[in-house]
């Protein structure tokens, strides 16, 4: 009988389940997609104004389904939410009138004498059946109504909150956007073929690209001319910046007016405004830097001052309010903050392995003004024996690479060294507490060491790999218009691709002699201009250096004359390069400001620890026991025999830790853009609240 109590809930479960897996099974997703629209599809209105208001912004959002599909869909998933909500509001009402079948005397003895008169507000009177019926009735449709009305609302903003997320995306990578069509302008490219080239390479110029895309796939799949196309992707797009310069382009390509000189004005453009955006950004960051500071800092700091004093005078027991401030409140405020940081800064970046999968998916699509092209020819048969090893290689390639080189894995992607690192750790911790284990005496407070040094050991390994990273980059980002500068000098004095690569080689460019050495070596040997430069890009693996190589390559088909695309590029990488000194420079002062919110935090818990501590503990009445008289002159500090000073020099201790834990992850994503980047001021703010407890143990 008890188990079928829950054949509701198992009912309201199986439910969601399809709606669950849809976006990891195929089959689950044809299953949604056929119900929705058998069941919803015809009542879906096809004209009106909100109608085609949401079809844009599915469009814009690069939602891969109709709009009839996702109303269909939308309806069917706010109907299982109100039927599911229904029934688990049932069991909610259940369960918390179960946790409140208590008498109030009960409550009474519980609670302390200042809060008896809540005893009546946390039970329930008994009820009879009619009022059970209409409790349950109730909340079943509130509950229902709730998660129905929120699954729509959700349902139709998300859209939205993506076609935003786009739109910053898409500001942040216009400017360089630009300047690659306005490189490949001056090179004699034609425009069709530039819009291709840059839909070839969406992986390299982020969303810009992606928009572009739109009206190439416009062109070449559905046949329409070039200004269509433009004119349609640039009224689909979310980003206010793109539509305008996509009407615009498509009323100085009608009027015949100089492609270059509207791209070179539009460059110029986009840089001004990426420096008052970056002045826009640093302005906002200054004021995230304060508040974090009163938020997440002075405020904590404040309310356990507060706090210990109340429990360590004895008035009462503030442990529990203090272990939820740090296990609970600082960890998820942290977070939330670094969530909130990452949201608004966006990056443009492309790993080795993200080119490669999108390079072998390009816009493989025949022309309508060439129906035999990309034609694919029969090789004369199909083996699947041979397609399973295929497959086999494609999933066994990333372990192979990292067996037959870890360091050089290691170096590329210092996440990896979190595999090696993390299991270490825990098989150490694990064999460290082995006697206490099986003694059945492990407590928090005789683990906290074990676990604070393995964590020691997995932030500091994986801070020096992430720094010699960042360090690599950020040297050969900063060589970038160097070699540039270079090549463009020596192929405007008439020289050729090849011959301006054999003289940069031979001068000083810092951490990119070496690659450029064995780039030089490979067209010695016979390798054409282009394969050489993609495998530089390979082994260097910069976002820099992948557009400088796309740029390169793509100028090199249209023209051999690529003097004037370099410096465009060189030109581009310099202002680029400005901007980022400059805003490291503005951010090094929010790191300071982290740093010393972290060591005056870290200076008065301390202080509570060594000072306060000690003295209440020095007191007749903490030595008393429970037989020392209440009032007298200390008045309030009659309970103070009562105190666990070692629960309150614990709980001290693990705060000290996740603020500076939490901080150091901040200071990164503040200082230095990344949030990876901040575990090397993890791992130092970690190390000196650690050794500074671990003094001030030994020395009480």
């Amino acid at each position: 009988m008890g188990l079928l109590n829950f054949v509701p809930l198992v009912f309201a479960l199986c439910l969601l389940a399809p709606v669950a897996l849809s976006p990891v099974s195929k089959t689950a997703y044809r299953i949604v997609t056929r119900f929705s629209l058998q069941t919803f599809g015809t009542y879906v209105q096809d004209s009106g104004r909100r109608r085609a208001k949401r079809s844009d912004v599915l469009q814009s959002a690069h939602i891969g389904e109709t709009y009839r599909l996702y109303a269909s869909k939308t309806w069917v998933y706010s109907a299982l939410a109100a039927i599911s909500g229904s029934i688990i509001g049932v069991y909610l009402v259940g369960l918390v009138l179960s946790l409140l079948s208590v008498s109030p005397e009960s409550v009474r003895q519980t609670l302390p004498s200042q809060f008896v008169f809540l005893a009546d507000l946390l039970s329930v009177p008994n009820l009879s059946l009619g009022e059970l019926f209409v409790l349950l009735l109730f909340s079943s449709a509130t509950v229902g109504l709730l998660g129905g009305l929120l699954t729509y609302w959700l349902r139709w903003e998300t859209p939205s909150h993506h076609g935003s997320a786009r739109a910053r995306q898409i500001d942040a990578s216009l400017a360089r956007t630009v300047a690659f069509i306005y490189a490949l302008s001056r090179s004699g490219m034609a425009f069709p073929e530039i819009m291709r080239t840059l839909a070839r390479n969406r992986d390299v110029y982020g969303e810009t690209a992606e928009e572009i895309a739109v009206g190439v796939k416009a062109m070449d799949l559905f046949g329409l001319d070039m200004l269509t196309a433009i004119r349609q992707m640039a009224r689909q797009s979310p980003s206010e910046k793109f539509e305008e310069f996509g009407d615009n382009l498509a009323s100085v390509l009608q009027s015949g007016q100089s492609l270059p000189s509207y791209l070179h004005d539009q460059y110029e453009r986009y840089q001004k405004d990426a420096k008052v955006q970056q002045e826009a950004f640093l302005e906002l960051l200054a004021t995230l830097a304060e508040g974090y500071v009163s938020l997440f800092v002075v405020g904590p700091l404040l309310l356990i001052t507060i706090l210990v004093v109340i429990g360590l005078m004895g008035m009462a027991d503030t442990l529990t309010i203090l272990y939820l401030m740090a296990y609970l409140f600082i960890p998820l405020g942290n977070l939330g903050f670094v969530v909130y940081l990452d949201s608004i800064t966006e990056s443009l970046s492309v790993s080795k392995e993200t080119r490669r999968l999108l390079e072998s998916n390009h816009l493989d699509v025949r022309r309508a003004s060439d129906p035999d092209a990309g034609r694919a020819v029969s090789d004369g048969g199909f083996s699947p024996v041979n397609e399973e090893r295929l497959d086999a290689y494609d999933r066994l390639e990333g372990i192979r690479t990292a067996l037959s080189d870890p360091l050089r894995v290691v170096r590329e992607e210092p996440v990896t060294i979190l595999y090696v690192t993390i299991p270490l750790a825990l098989l150490s911790v694990l064999i460290r507490l082995t006697p206490e284990i099986g003694a059945g005496t492990v407590t928090l407070a005789s683990a906290d060491d074990v676990l604070v040094q393995a964590t020691l050991f997995v932030l500091g390994t994986f801070a020096v790999v992430q720094e010699m990273k960042r360090r690599r980059m950020k040297a050969i980002e900063a060589a970038v218009p160097d070699l540039l500068d270079r090549l463009a000098s020596v192929n405007e004095a008439g020289m050729t691709v090849v011959e301006s690569f054999r003289r940069v080689t031979s001068t000083d460019l810092g951490v990119l002699n070496a690659e450029l050495q064995r780039m030089w070596r490979d067209i010695e040997w016979g390798t054409d201009t282009a394969t050489a430069l993609r495998r530089f890009e390979h082994r260097v693996d910069t976002p820099t250096i992948t557009r400088v190589v796309t740029l390169v390559t793509n100028a090199m088909h249209a023209s051999g004359d690529v003097g004037r695309v370099l410096r465009i590029a060189a030109d581009e990488a310099q202002a680029s390069r400005r901007l980022k000194r400059q805003r490291a420079q503005e951010m090094m002062t929010y790191l300071i400001i982290i740093y010393i919110s972290f060591f005056v935090f870290l200076i008065i818990v301390v202080a509570l620890s060594a000072i306060l501590m000690p003295a209440l503990e020095s007191l007749p009445e903490a030595n008393a026991g429970s037989n020392a008289p209440t009032g007298g002159n200390l008045g309030g500090l009659g309970n103070i025999a009562g105190v666990d000073f070692d629960a309150y020099r614990l709980v001290f201790f693990h705060t000290a830790l996740m603020q500076a834990l939490f901080s150091g992850f901040v200071a990164g994503k503040m200082g230095e853009g990344k949030i990876r980047d901040g575990a090397k001021h993890a791992t130092a703010m970690f190390a000196i609240a650690y050794v500074v407890f671990l003094v001030l143990q030994y020395s009480l």
